[in-house]
């Protein structure tokens, strides 16, 4: 009865995630999805999903011994809850589930230069393995192309971008695909946000790659076109207890005249062991 209750308040289709399998997953779904019900576990209240909303745009309605009580996730924290059993976790805005593939045309992405082309994209995410119940960081996320595939796929997704204008693209990008990505803008400041699934690093500057590795993911990625950075990145993730594996890819699109000049990347990937 109490999860009927609960989608008739939210008003739109909603997912539903049993706590007990954990709260890690139950929170990536909570961040990915528009509309969520969390049935509650030991140990798990809302006090634990509204701490882990943080930095997400979401309201709680959280059933407590019969009865619906709607609350900002920081005020679940602090409040005393009777016996609460499920809590409704609600966007603004309802969020697309991709149903046209992967890996999009470059056009689709508003981008102040060029986005990770498409064929090295997909490259990428069949390394991060983005899915519905996983966190995945975009660091130096640049427009945000593949923070949205990773969220267009069911992940909860963290991009990291220090430049305002970019990170207004990543946002216009997002929107434009109907997911939700959050964006900090500012340089990566591992301590304050939540432990991640994986990580894709954008560029393959030494110091993001260092603090990523250490924040000891079960996936790392790192692209770069400088040859100087291969091997400082891949020291790094091996030092983190990584196993490294790397591609260098000149993919050249066929065009009516002919191919297209090639952007040659390099692609860095750590498992951990």
């Amino acid at each position: 009865m109490t999860v009927e209750k609960l989608l008739e308040a939210a008003g739109r289709p909603a997912e539903i995630v049993d706590a007990a399998d954990g709260l890690r997953p139950a929170l990536n779904v909570c961040r990915a999805r528009s509309a969520v019900i969390v049935k509650l576990a030991d140990g798990i209240g809302p006090a634990e999903i509204g701490a882990g909303l943080a930095g997400w745009r979401r309201t709680l309605t959280v059933a407590d011994s019969g009865e619906l009580t709607t609350v900002d996730p920081r005020d679940a924290v602090t409040r005393r809850w009777t016996a609460p059993d499920a809590v409704l976790c609600l966007a603004d805005n309802e969020f697309l589930t991709s149903s046209d593939g992967w890996a999009l045309p470059d056009e689709e992405f508003a981008s102040r230069s060029h986005v990770l082309g498409a064929e090295v994209r997909a490259f990428v995410l069949a390394r991060l393995a983005p899915r519905p119940g996983v966190l995945v960081w975009d660091v130096l996320a640049g427009s945000g192309a593949v923070a949205v595939e990773c969220a267009r796929l069911g992940a909860a997704v963290l991009a990291v971008e220090p430049d305002p204008v970019q990170c207004v693209r990543i946002i216009a990008n997002a929107s434009a695909h109907g997911v939700d990505v959050r964006v900090e803008e500012a340089e990566l400041d591992t301590a304050s946000l939540p432990r991640p699934d994986a990580v894709f690093v954008g560029r393959g500057q030494l110091a993001e790659v260092k603090a990523c590795a250490a924040v000891s993911a079960r996936r790392v990625v790192v692209v770069t076109e400088s040859v100087d950075e291969i091997v400082p990145a891949r020291d790094a993730l091996q030092a983190a207890g990584y196993e490294v594996e790397g591609v260098h890819w000149t993919a050249s699109r066929l065009l009516d005249s002919g191919f297209a000049p090639a952007v040659p990347v390099t692609v860095l990937w750590g498992s951990k062991k």
